[in-house]
């Protein structure tokens, strides 16, 4: 397992002086990253081979948002690796060991010449330790549309949406999703299923259908091709 410690800062809360949903996102990307990195087989690396770690899906659960100035540990470790897919959980606690947050993930080696997926390096099986995965109940990382959603005003994508491998970043399709909830709404569990790539000058259509306690928003091309789809569930005591 691997780990750093961090603290909750003024410009990760919102309005209530708690961390936002997208915060903890980056937490668990960037806990991810870290690894890599002290791994060697960081962005050096995957430039050098060609490759780029692409994410699939991912479910995060919050049991509760820390608050500004709270000392927090941020924990990540693979559980699987088969063929060309990557399965990573990521895991928040607060000082007393406290379960913040937790995740599940599935991730997809992409080789960038080629465009297609390729299997996992030797070096990476050899480097990354392997770790029982999370008790999660995880559902299916495919998502089904609703039959009917709403058509929302098409936006493009910006220069700040992108990421070092020049495609709108994953948590930043989460933060366009979550500008459709309910004023209130707290995210307690999200599921998102990815399907292309989005970058620069590319049109955005959003489709929205807003249900009880729950959100299921498209982000598509102008064909309605998905780019990918979140399911948004409002925060409630039972998530465990």
């Amino acid at each position: 397992m691997y780990s750093f410690d961090s603290r909750i800062r003024y410009s990760e809360a919102d309005a209530n002086g708690k961390v936002t949903f997208p915060a903890i996102l980056d937490y668990f990307q960037d806990c991810s990253f870290f690894q890599s990195e002290d791994l060697q087989l960081g962005m050096e690396f995957l430039n050098k081979k060609q490759v780029a770690w692409v994410l699939v899906s991912w479910q995060i659960e919050v049991l509760r948002y820390p608050q500004i100035g709270e000392q927090v540990k941020t924990a990540t470790w693979p559980y699987d690796f088969k063929s060309f897919y990557g399965s990573r959980n990521f895991l928040m606690t607060g000082e007393n060991g406290e379960i913040l947050a937790q995740a599940a993930s599935l991730w997809v080696l992409l080789d960038r010449a080629a465009g297609r997926p390729c299997r996992i390096l030797p070096e990476m099986a050899g480097a990354y330790t392997l770790e029982p995965p999370l008790p999660m109940e995880c559902g299916s990382r495919k998502l089904k549309l609703p039959e009917r959603m709403e058509e929302r005003s098409p936006f493009y994508v910006q220069k700040f949406h992108l990421d070092t491998n020049h495609h709108v970043n994953n948590g930043k399709y989460i933060l366009m999703a979550q500008e459709y909830v309910p004023e209130g709404f707290e995210v307690g569990r999200m599921r998102a299923e990815y399907k292309k790539s989005a970058v620069y000058g590319d049109q955005i259509f959003p489709y929205v259908d807003l249900q009880e306690k729950k959100a299921v928003v498209l982000l598509a091309d102008e064909e309605r091709k998905p780019y990918v789809i979140v399911e948004l569930e409002e925060k409630h005591a039972e998530i465990r």
